[in-house]
């Protein structure tokens, strides 16, 4: 009996489930029979495995063959498992050996050369086969990715001739890079620096507690004050990403089978969709579940430019993953879970017509081009900061430069440290009990602000946002308590509150 198992690794995610793919040869009339819930795209590969084998030198068995890819019951799909498949038959006919399939993994489709091409989502099978500590075959072109986790068990195969040679003992396949030089950034490499931006001092001071805390903004202001100049500019406040966080967007990138560049492999995302986007662009979906752009913020920033012309229901899609820092995507084929912990910025004018102040539109009209936002949703903003126009002569008059983006950094990341050394979390994860013990507030100013959350018609949950951001305050300023002073600056940043009841008040 002619049989031969060989692993392999499935995409479910950014989980990469194990699968067996097991060869048997029988006589009979030749057939070449895939079973175990292949879709097309794997069904497809009885083709162009017959051929790579012939084109590469290989005698094709002119038997009866059944390929199985165990489990029957996880959905596979893609060219991933032309390799394996391939592999399988040559150890089945006995043209390769087999001992040491056990230990071993392979990924990759095949050409009908025999070439082998790179495939999408590889990096979570090669952190899982570094878990098993097994032997891992994967396409050449796929070398960046598998760089980024230096697994020194990682073979690189580029045709199909190759990697028999190896498994005969007559030759070596390239193994990754264990030189990690990418890991240091360019010299050369320009930032959009805070400086450039004109004026806006309170609202430069704004992002600075953005990002020192990790809250959510809402910039409001009329067009051209240097809303999404603000906004592109928070990257380079933010800390680097840690090997491990860089590892966890890594996968998802590779889910999603975008580029992975390794001079960027520790620089915190930065997405910033169209509001023409969908709700499954912007989430994820797809009949096979797919990362979107909250998922592809993972661990950085999505901003969100004019969001008043997002549709309604595409923002509220955003609500649950903002709390719950994932997103849980069912569908018929899987359910696939992906991370979501991301900062939003976001970027709005405060009237259809562009400014409050001298606008065309009525009151009536202003509120319903907000109500586009719903309350729940505007619940979810730490910070909600006015933008507005610049002085008369600003533009004109020499201006001295201000702080460059380098030294707010500094303060940024000493305010980090001093959270995670303090919770372990940024205060933006601080849980109720967590910011409870260490907030450090008396009792009185504790009154005062929720005196202050009635007055201004707030929810609880906008009660604990503020103390976040006084909390946040304080610890830029080095203080380990939070005072009435720091509170009072946290309620300075509720532009929206003060336009929505400016507004009532006028209709």
């Amino acid at each position: 009996m002619a049989i031969a198992c060989v692993n392999t690794r499935a995409c479910c995610g950014v989980e990469a489930p194990k699968v067996t793919v097991e060869v048997h040869l029988s006589n009979g009339l030749p057939a070449f029979n895939l079973v175990g819930l292949p879709e097309t795209s794997v069904k497809e590969a009885r083709e162009r495995v017959r051929s790579a084998l012939i084109n590469a030198g290989f005698e094709f068995p002119m038997q009866r063959i059944t390929v199985n890819l165990a489990p029957a019951d996880l959905p596979k799909q893609g060219g991933r498992y032309d390799l394996p498949i391939a592999i399988g038959i040559l150890a089945a006919s006995g043209q390769i050996p087999h001992a040491q399939l056990a230990q071993c993994e392979f990924i990759g489709e095949l050409a009908l050369s025999g070439q082998v091409r790179p495939c999408i989502g590889i990096l979570p099978a090669i952190i899982a086969a570094k878990n098993q500590q097994h032997e891992l075959f994967i396409p050449l072109d796929n070398r960046h990715e598998a760089e980024l986790v230096g697994y020194q068990k990682t073979h690189l195969v580029a045709h199909l001739q190759n990697l028999a040679a190896f498994m005969h003992g007559q030759a070596k396949l390239p193994l990754v890079d264990q030189q990690l030089e990418w890991f240091e950034e360019p010299s050369t490499k320009e930032y959009l620096c805070l400086s450039e931006v004109i004026g806006q001092y309170q609202a430069k001071q704004g992002l600075e507690i953005a990002a020192a805390g990790g809250h959510n903004t809402l910039f409001i202001g009329p067009p051209g004050t240097g809303k999404s100049m603000l906004a592109n500019r928070i990257i380079p406040l933010l800390p680097k990403l840690t090997y491990e966080e860089a590892i966890d967007v890594a996968a998802i990138h590779s889910v999603a089978g975008l580029n992975i560049k390794p001079q960027a492999f520790l620089e915190r995302p930065f997405r910033a969709p169209h509001h023409t986007c969908s709700s499954i662009s912007l989430v994820g979906g797809g009949s096979i579940p797919k990362p979107g752009e909250i998922s592809l913020a993972h661990r950085g920033i999505l901003f969100l430019d004019e969001i008043a012309e997002f549709p309604r229901k595409v923002l509220d899609c955003l609500r649950e993953p903002m709390e719950s820092g994932e997103v849980v995507i069912s569908r018929a084929a899987a359910k696939v879970t992906f991370s979501s912990r991301f900062q939003l910025i976001a970027a709005m004018n405060p009237s259809p017509c562009g400014d409050v102040e001298n606008s065309r539109a009525t009151p009536d009209q202003i509120q319903r081009y907000l109500s586009r936002l719903s309350g729940p949703f505007l619940d979810r903003f730490d910070l909600t900061i006015e933008v507005p126009k610049l002085p008369a002569g600003t533009l004109t008059k020499t201006q001295e430069i201000g702080e460059n983006s380098e030294s707010i950094a500094k303060r940024v990341n000493a305010a980090r440290e001093k959270q995670l050394s303090r919770a372990g979390v940024i205060n933006c994860e601080l849980s109720p009990s967590q910011l409870k013990q260490h907030l450090a507030m008396n009792q009185a100013d504790l009154e005062f602000l929720e005196q202050s959350i009635q007055k201004l018609g707030l929810s609880v949950r906008s009660f604990h946002r503020i103390q976040r951001v006084s909390r946040t305050i304080a610890d830029l300023q080095q203080s380990n308590t939070t005072e009435r002073r720091h509170i009072a600056q946290a309620l300075g940043y509720r532009a929206m509150d003060r336009l929505m009841n400016r507004l009532s008040q006028q209709y």
